[in-house]
């Protein structure tokens, strides 16, 4: 029972739906989840899902992280069964505009502060989805006047067959391989963001990325852009070191590049995205300056935790794909201690290596991935390269501490894992909570 799950039973009965929540965990795992159901009319069967649920199911929902491999999803399917999700049923139900936010990488930075933006225009504003609360959850609450922003995955979008009035695809590269198979498939999940629009829809694309860009051609409404690289009729792009949006009717200024506090061009494009989602939201120019100016970003991204020693510690335990660690390695000249390890998603790593080369002193390879991650690094220590050492840890533990003993000062210590945090935490977020909790740890014994 994830959290998209419980958020289900918790709201199918309030519009008198039947609920039967299963789970493959036995019910002696479970007894906490079980007791948050108490006094609710929900019915359980735990320790596997049996075909016979589907006999008296009008209906089947997954949890974004149940694959459409499972035998019962495949069953139902056989039977001509509908299957939901909570992101299906609460775009269909939300009475408020939905601005829907999907993409490969970024897309938690843009959710977040494109949310921020809503609020410095004063509309009441619900920020959720792939990140942060369920927002069926808060569907009784949400009014006609309401702005939500909602961060959808491509687990999530697989299955709709609704988009939100306004979607945006910030980009598209290899990600979740593992559970689309190929990026054929990868792609077609990210387009259910806009695919279902009607003609009043906006869908937004990221110019420069190659296809983000071509899938722009297929939107069944209206389009917009957003760039670094050149200027678009619609959106926002930056010129020079000026953030501008570019309407129907002219163009603005909304603020220059030194007005946003995240590090990396890659923000300056998640900056962009914000601006142009927020625009075909209603939110005027003034509001998103006022909150560029205030927004420092999202945990776990980018997170600085301490200074230890002369050397910035930073979490960003978030980047569960090699592309989001190189984009966190380009946000620093500093030379870098980079802890890389977690569960493999199927994708490529050399690129990341070639870079470590450059940009990292140390790297630090843990977890279920940590051998083969070391073993690849491993092939660019010396030759000149930056890289000096390679080093293999089990756990974040033991990886923190070996981080510890090679970082100087001056350094970089980066927790940008490349993998999910499947092989030892629930989420990233327990990951890099616990990396801070580490970090913190090691800060307080240095300064006695």
């Amino acid at each position: 029972m994830a959290r998209q799950g419980k958020a289900l039973g918790r709201w199918l009965p309030t519009i008198g739906a039947r609920v039967t929540l299963s789970d493959s965990r036995p019910a002696e795992a479970l007894v906490a989840d079980v007791e948050s159901f108490a006094g609710l009319p929900v019915a359980f069967a735990l320790g596997g899902h049996p075909l016979e649920l589907l006999d008296d199911c009008d209906v089947l929902c997954l949890s974004g992280g149940v694959p459409p491999t499972l035998p019962i999803v495949q069953e139902a399917q056989r039977r001509g069964i509908p299957i939901a999700n909570d992101a299906q049923l609460f775009v269909e139900r939300c009475p408020a505009l939905v601005l829907g936010i999907t993409g490969s990488a970024g897309k938690t930075t843009t959710t977040a502060l494109t949310g921020e933006m809503a609020r410095a225009a004063g509309r009441t504003t619900h920020v959720g989805g792939n990140i942060g609360d369920v927002l069926l959850d808060r569907l009784p609450q949400i009014a006609p006047d309401d702005v939500v922003v909602m961060e959808l995955s491509s687990f999530q979008l697989e299955l709709m067959t609704v988009s939100p009035p306004v979607g945006a695809v910030l980009n598209v590269t290899p990600n979740h391989l593992d559970r689309h198979g190929t990026m054929d498939a990868y792609r077609d999940a990210k387009a259910n963001i806009y695919r279902h629009q009607r003609p009043d829809g906006t869908a937004i694309f990221g110019w420069d990325d190659p296809v983000a860009h071509t899938m722009s051609a297929e939107a069944p409404g209206r389009i917009a852009f957003f760039s670094v690289q050149e200027p678009v009729t619609r959106g926002a792009y930056l010129d020079g070191d000026r953030l501008v949006l570019a309407t129907d009717d002219g163009t603005v200024e909304i603020c220059g590049r030194d007005a946003i506090r995240l590090r990396g061009m890659h923000n300056v494009l998640n900056t962009l995205a914000a601006c142009t989602i927020a625009w075909a939201g209603g939110v005027p120019v003034e509001a998103m300056r006022e909150a560029i100016a205030r927004f420092t970003g999202v945990e776990h991204r980018l997170e600085p935790v301490a200074t230890i020693d002369g050397a910035t510690w930073v979490n960003d335990s978030i980047a569960t794909a090699p592309e989001r660690v190189i984009a966190a390695l380009r946000s620093f000249d500093e030379p870098v201690v980079l802890l890389a390890g977690g569960r493999d998603k199927k994708l490529p790593w050399e690129p990341l290596a070639a870079l470590a080369a450059e940009r990292c002193r140390a790297v630090i390879a843990f977890g279920e991935f940590g051998p083969q991650i070391a073993a690849l690094m491993e092939q660019h220590v010396g030759d000149g390269a930056r890289l000096e050492t390679v080093r293999r840890a089990d756990k974040l533990d033991e990886a923190v501490a070996l981080a510890r003993e090679v970082a100087r000062p001056g350094d970089v210590v980066l927790l940008s894992p490349g993998g999910t945090s499947y092989d030892a935490y629930v989420d990233f977020a327990a990951r890099g909570a616990h990396f801070r909790a580490l970090v913190r740890a090691l800060a307080g014994d240095a300064g006695r």
